[in-house]
């Protein structure tokens, strides 16, 4: 692989939420989808290339209740409304699953928010067994949400626990996305391969980063630029990795790892004496990793591996962790 990888893991991007706050944007349209769901917690993220979706799956404490929540974009029916949204939804999927029983459908405005459409059905999954689902949309413009609940036992919108969550769902229209709704864009992209697309969406991160001033502000820049490099140099486009980690390392030369990663581009293209001399820059500041952070071996990264039959450079990278 490419350069190396960071883990967000600890820093302020996983759900930009509290621990029952759900909250989605997309990285460069306004609108936030979001609602409370006390006891649940994220299994699973999902996001589209093109910047128009995003989506989260998560589950109660018991297993029993399951959510999956989705913000996007169809421009080419705006002006959308929770009624389209919902008749635009349901006919593929009974199409695709013809088990598919519509329970019923209701209308939820509550005072001073966008209209939510509801409906309650059942359909049989793969293996026979009856699946339970409410499902909420709601619209405005060419934006729309989707937030189905589902269950292997009858749930309804009358459901206490649904009932509540359902309250509190809510479309906000003029929500400008901030740095951690961009950043966990970005990520999620970047955790399911899709590193050329999530490139680009790392940068708009970088452009917002400067919105949480404070201690962390500087590490988190480092990771974000870490992060933006990598997934250009793993998508192929090792001259703009190179270009960014240059960048930063003329405004931040005391962090190891732009060093790091610019020796890997570096060995990408075949130039040995690049990377010697950038490997040494990085571990001569190795003592400035980000807390939590190890340096790599670079005797077990692909950048290099090509050339463990060059005794004399091979031997450098041996060396440079007994360095002092």
């Amino acid at each position: 692989m490419l350069f190396t990888a960071l883990a967000l893991t600890g820093f302020a991007i996983a759900q930009n939420r509290t621990d029952s706050d759900f909250r989605l944007a997309l990285p460069n349209h306004r609108g936030q989808l979001r609602w409370s769901a006390q006891g649940f917690k994220v299994v699973q993220s999902s996001a589209k290339p093109n910047g128009r979706e995003i989506g989260i799956r998560g589950k109660d404490e018991t297993g029993r209740l399951t959510f999956l929540g989705f913000l996007f974009l169809v421009s080419e029916q705006a002006p959308l409304t929770s009624t389209k949204c919902l008749e635009n939804a349901l006919p593929p999927e009974k199409k695709g699953n013809p088990t598919l029983k519509i329970i019923g459908t209701s209308e939820n405005t509550p005072p001073g928010t966008l209209p939510v459409s509801v409906v309650t059905y059942t359909a049989k999954d793969t293996s026979g067994k009856t699946l339970y689902m409410v499902r909420g949309f709601v619209a405005t413009g060419d934006m729309c949400g989707d937030l189905e609940f589902y269950s292997n036992t009858p749930v309804s919108p009358e459901d206490e626990d649904v009932k509540k969550i359902l309250a509190s769902y809510r479309l906000d229209e003029s929500y400008i996305p901030k740095f951690n709704d961009v950043l966990l864009y970005a990520q999620t992209l970047y955790e399911t391969h899709m590193y050329k697309a999530a490139a680009p969406v790392f940068e708009m991160a970088l452009a917002k980063v400067d919105e949480n001033p404070g201690p962390s502000a500087k590490t988190m820049r480092r990771v974000v630029t870490d992060q933006a490099g990598m997934s250009y140099g793993m998508s192929g486009d090792v001259a703009k990795a190179r270009s960014i980690f240059k960048k930063a390392s003329a405004a931040d030369p005391d962090y190891p790892m732009y060093y790091y990663n610019l020796a890997c581009a570096d060995a990408e293209e075949k130039n040995l004496a690049g990377a010697r001399n950038n490997l040494q820059k990085a571990f001569d500041r190795k003592a400035n990793v980000i807390p939590g952070e190890k340096m790599p071996d670079p005797t077990t990264d692909d950048s290099f591996l090509p050339y463990r039959n060059n005794k004399e450079f091979w031997a450098f990278l041996e060396g440079l962790h007994a360095q002092p």
